[in-house]
């Protein structure tokens, strides 16, 4: 069974950082595209950004390049997702998600990916 599990979320003040981080289980995490998404109450689905298996990363989203950063440790089945200089409008649910590396996907959408995590809350206030 594939589990992706996300920490990392939680309240903070404009213009600070917090990192997210996604662990896999039940699947060759290495063999993965990995991606971070979010979804804001009203609002559609967007992909932050995706990491192939080597971890060359292939969308950054306009609304957070230069400010959030996606990596990844295959040993450790785990990926990352550096957010500064936060903005209250980068309050979300965030979710990552996994896709095999041979498979079509989206980033900017989600398309296409099979596993999703439960999603963890981040609030920034002004």
């Amino acid at each position: 069974q594939v589990q992706l599990v996300v920490s990392g979320g939680g309240l903070v003040q404009a213009g600070g950082s917090l990192r997210l981080s996604c662990t896999g289980s039940g699947l060759n995490f290495a063999d993965y595209t990995m991606g971070w998404f979010r979804q804001a109450p009203g609002k559609e689905r967007e992909g932050i950004s995706c990491s192939t298996r080597i971890s060359y990363v292939t969308y950054d989203a306009d609304s957070v390049k230069g400010r959030f950063a996606i990596s990844r440790v295959n040993a450790k089945n785990t990926v990352y997702l550096q957010m500064t200089s936060l903005k209250t409008g980068d309050t979300a649910l965030y979710y990552c998600a996994a896709v095999s590396s041979s498979a079509h996907y989206s980033c900017s959408g989600g398309f296409g990916f099979t596993y999703w995590g439960q999603g963890t809350q981040v609030t920034v206030s002004s």
